[in-house]
Parts: structure tokens; sequence; C-alpha cells
């Protein structure tokens, strides 16, 4: 991939991340937790959510390497989940509110997308933009929907958990990090193929992505 390609899939990723982490933040504002608008972190400016590492390096080093999947993410907007008006249905909430809203950015560009091929005006590189924003956003919603930490769905995942299963809890928080990684390295070839699959149907094609 050449370097320009490169720089736009990692500004589309760090885009669709903060618009994850801002929609967990609006959420926990609307659910009776203030946190995160008197951070400062309800805005859109990328320069207030980057993770060195996460936002920028990592994913330039998984596209130059051809890794087959582009991943980051974005400091987290901070929430006090003790301010929820409702404690468990707030923090399902707050936590699949991220997971909505990439699967809504996915959704209003595919739209977009197939509107531009319907009436012939999309030229090639602006498909493959609007393709890559919808990839992405795809890629952000499917994986963070797994149950291992840090990721979303572990947070749905604990606050189902009945207290007699608390103890998967503790499993998750100790050892999270160590099941990503193996998720990724192992796992993730078996799920990879459902992200691809998903972006076919909303844009009925997959070639802009090869």
């Amino acid at each position: 991939m050449d370097p320009t390609t490169a720089t736009f899939y990692v500004i589309i990723l760090i885009m669709s991340v903060v618009v994850h982490e801002v929609a967990h933040g609006f959420a926990a504002e609307r659910l009776g937790d203030p946190t995160a608008k008197m951070a400062g972190r309800l805005t859109l400016n990328p320069m207030k959510h980057l993770d060195l590492f996460g936002s920028v390096l990592l994913p330039f080093l998984l596209v130059v390497t051809h890794a087959g999947f582009v991943f980051g993410w974005a400091k987290p907007v901070p929430y006090n989940p003790n301010n929820l008006r409702n404690y468990r249905k707030g923090t399902i909430m707050v936590a699949l509110a991220g997971i909505i809203a990439n699967a809504v950015v996915a959704i209003v560009f595919s739209l977009i997308f197939r509107g531009l091929i319907a009436s012939g005006f999309g030229n090639e590189a602006l498909l493959f933009i609007i393709s890559t924003i919808i990839f992405v956003n795809i890629l952000l919603a499917f994986f963070n929907l797994m149950p291992i930490p840090p990721l979303d769905g572990s947070r749905v995942l604990i606050a189902l958990l009945p207290p007699r299963m608390r103890h998967i809890e503790f499993f998750l928080d100790r050892y999270g990090f160590i099941v990503l990684l193996f998720f990724i390295i192992f796992l993730w070839q078996y799920f990879s193929p459902a992200i691809f699959a998903i972006f076919s149907a909303l844009t009925g094609t997959q070639l802009l992505l090869q």
C-alpha cells in the first residue's frame, strides 16, 4: 500500500474511533454522568482524543505490514458509572453507544455510496474513500462486540452477569489483554469474512477494498 493510501486509512480510522468515543460520552451525559463533558471530551476534535500508539503508530504499522486488518483506539472518554441514573442499564447503553455510532456511520455512507454508483457521479477516488469509511466503521462496530476487555462487548457481558458469576469479571479484568491478543492472532481470521460479507451487503461490492 502506497503512503498516500495508508495515510487515508489512518485518518479515517482516527476519525472513526473519535466518533466511537464521543458517542460513549454523549450517552453517559444523557444518562446522568457529565464527566466527559466536564473533561472537554464531547468534541470531534481528534487532538482531544488521540493516543499516540493506538491512534497513529499501530494503525500505520498494521497498514504497511499488510496485517489483513486495521485496528486502533483513542483515549477512552472518561465516565463515572456511579453517576448513571440506572447503573446496570446505563452501563450497557454507554458501552453500546460507540458500536451503534460506528454502525450508523457505516449505513449512512453505504447509502451515499450506492447513490453515487446509481447516479454515476462518483469517481474512483471518492468511492474508494467512502468505501474505506464504511469498511473501517463496520470493523470497529463488529470488533467491539467481542466480550473481551477492553472492548465494549466485555462491559455489556459484565453488566449482564448475575452476582454468582462475577468470577468471570475477575478473570476478564486480569487476563483480558492476553485473551484479546490470542483472539487477534489465532481467531480473527475466522471472524474477518463476516466483515467483508457485511460490507458487500451494504455496498453491493467488495472490489474497492481489494
